[in-house]
């Protein structure tokens, strides 16, 4: 079992930025596509960007385009999201996720979660 684990949620206000990293086990991390998800209370997990294996392709949801940015450090085996003016409607838990594949694809496609790290925006 890969363990993902997760740092860099808190409370920000809007307009405020965060950066939340994972760390993913050596030996795991440059072979996958990985990527970030968050759930707010009473709504389903959505899909925030994904990442190809090598970097070479990002993906982002609609929402957070122009304002968040995904980056792998291979050598660090680290994935991070870069939250710039965040808004409350951000708020949410985010979770890490490795894809079963090199590239990013749909939820059903991820192989391993980390345990989540809460982000709040406050208005």
């Amino acid at each position: 079992q890969v363990q993902l684990v997760e740092s860099g949620g808190g409370l920000v206000q809007a307009g405020g930025s965060l950066r939340l990293s994972c760390v993913v086990p050596t030996g795991t991390f440059n072979r996958y596509a990985m990527g970030w998800f968050r759930q707010a209370p009473g709504k389903e997990r959505e899909f925030v960007a994904g990442m190809s294996r090598l970097g070479l392709m990002t993906r982002y949801t609609d929402s957070v385009k122009g304002r968040f940015t995904i980056s792998r450090g291979n050598a660090k085996n680290t994935l991070s999201l870069q939250m710039n003016s965040l808004k409350p409607e951000d708020t949410a838990v985010y979770y890490c996720a490795r894809y079963a594949s090199a590239v990013v694809g749909d939820e059903n496609q991820v192989d391993q979660w980390g345990q989540g790290t809460q982000v709040t925006v406050s208005s």
